[in-house]
């Protein structure tokens, strides 16, 4: 894995037989769609997940090229700046990436309805809507960077980058509202390729433009700023050219661009709340950071580089609960209860197997991997410190991961935000004010968050025995479809 990510080139027969793939399947109508209704449950989950570890591992080359190219060539202090400011950006794009998951959800029904005015309006009015987002945003992104900072307490050999990483990411914002919103637009008519394909030509070039910008023409931390927002502006002008190109409903006529208040009011109805969610799960995290921030800049590049680690090992368990959401939503559909279940346990043994050999070798090559991100050996300590505390706890993120993905998939949104709210914000900042006063010291810091996955994982699992699965009622009817 760690190989695919970082020697791409090595690897590129690889993406020409994937691409090729897809293009035959495209030049062929070939379905794209999948009925797991029926079938090997165990092909299914496998693969549904494959596409989609693709997609979530270019997606964290994206935030991962940027810590290493810092820590490798440019120094402990700017690895520190980059890998400290990631809580501050999703507080803001994570808002908006929900109001995208929303815009997606109204999309997909009213293409699925073939509704072509609807259609056209819920496109025109999520583009319209993301100019004025993008507006904010960056605004907004630009006007919260030194409170934020100071509120987090940052070191003074770290501020001045942090605020210049901020200040150019957030200047270029709009590039990747675009990009999610445009995305969303696409895989809500069923086309997941060519978000994918735009996403992997973006990470590529972030990685190609960090490297030229910082060894090249020896930029620092605005070289990888800079080759961020150009990789994302460009994936967003790829995704608009396309849509705009479209000769179908959900193309773009931008003559036609103006807010449809019905449809804006569905996308706020089903897309703020996860966008609240997601606001305040990442400013929970800011929180997070300002302990870790406490122990120096060493600590802060060391907690940097272990999470880009910990994402990469978090990656198949995260596509298999999304597999495992439609897999028990179509079988809930159909009435068919027992193989919902079934495919429930299946997925948490697939993500179980996964992320414990993913685990295993994290902890074991841990001094290795790290010594990927940074050359500093006080770095390389607190990031081996941190994974070989937490890493023992990845298993039970598998819990609750594919309860909350099967929870949404029979309609229960309500309950696994709620329960992760509780579990990832209140309880860990309690925990973390608690521990703080007792004085206990690293250790409960960096215990925090395996506190909250347990906590979260027993909540789940109860709530997921209670759910309408295990009642004693006639299975789901069968959810009617056009002929």
């Amino acid at each position: 894995m760690i190989l695919l990510i970082f020697f791409p080139d090595v690897f590129s027969p690889l993406y020409g037989i994937i691409f090729m793939k897809e293009a035959i399947v495209l030049a062929h109508g070939m379905r794209t769609d999948s009925d797991m209704t029926e079938g090997s449950i165990w092909r299914h989950l496998i693969e549904f997940s494959i596409p989609m570890i693709i997609g979530l591992l270019f997606q964290q080359l994206y935030n991962t090229v940027d810590t290493l190219v810092v820590g490798n060539f440019v120094s402990k202090e700017a690895q520190a700046a980059v890998g400290s400011t990631g809580s501050i950006i999703n507080t803001v794009v994570g808002f908006c990436a929900g109001l995208a998951t929303g815009a997606s959800v109204i999309i997909s029904q009213r293409y699925g309805a073939h509704d072509q005015q609807g259609l056209r309006k819920a496109v025109h009015t999520t583009i319209a809507v993301t100019f004025i987002l993008s507006v904010i945003a960056t605004a907004l992104g630009i006007l919260i960077i030194e409170p934020m900072l100071r509120f987090m307490q940052t070191p003074d050999d770290v501020l001045a980058d942090a605020r210049l990483y901020l200040t150019i990411y957030f200047s270029g914002v709009a590039g990747i509202l675009f990009y999610n919103m445009g995305s969303g637009i696409l895989r809500a008519v069923g086309d997941s390729r060519r978000p994918l394909i735009f996403l992997i030509f973006s990470a590529l070039l972030n990685t190609a433009l960090d490297l030229v910008f910082v060894l090249v023409f020896h930029m620092k931390v605005d070289g990888v700023a800079y080759a961020t927002i150009i990789s994302q502006i460009i994936s967003a002008a790829l995704i608009l050219y396309t849509l705009t190109r479209e000769p179908s409903a959900y193309g773009i006529r931008w003559k036609e661009l103006r807010i449809d208040m019905q449809s804006f009011r569905n996308i706020l109805r089903i897309g703020l709340p996860s966008s609240i969610q997601s606001a305040i799960t990442s400013f929970s995290n800011v929180f997070v950071q300002s302990y870790i921030n406490a122990f120096g800049s060493a600590c802060m590049a060391g907690y940097s580089i272990y999470n880009k680690l910990d994402a990469f090992v978090l990656i198949p368990v995260q596509a298999i609960a999304m597999s495992s959401t439609t897999m028990v939503g179509q079988n809930w559909g159909a009435g068919q209860k027992n193989r919902a279940r079934d495919s429930v346990r299946k997925a948490i043994y697939l993500s179980l197997i996964s992320t414990a050999v993913l685990s295993v070798i994290a902890y074991a090559a841990a001094r290795e991997l790290l010594g990927l991100f940074s050359p500093e050996p006080d770095v390389i300590s607190y990031g081996i410190r941190f994974i070989h505390i937490v890493t023992p706890f990845y298993l039970t993120i598998c819990f609750n991961q594919i309860y909350a993905g099967a929870l949404r998939g029979i309609g229960d949104a309500t309950a696994p935000t709620v329960i992760m709210l509780c579990s990832f914000v209140v309880f860990r900042q309690i925990y973390l004010a608690v521990t703080k006063a007792m004085n206990i010291g690293f250790v409960s810091v960096a215990l925090a968050y395996p506190m909250g996955w347990i906590l979260c994982s027993v909540l789940l699992f109860i709530r997921y025995r209670r759910s309408a699965l295990f009642q004693n009622k006639p299975d789901a009817p069968a959810v009617q479809t056009e002929s």
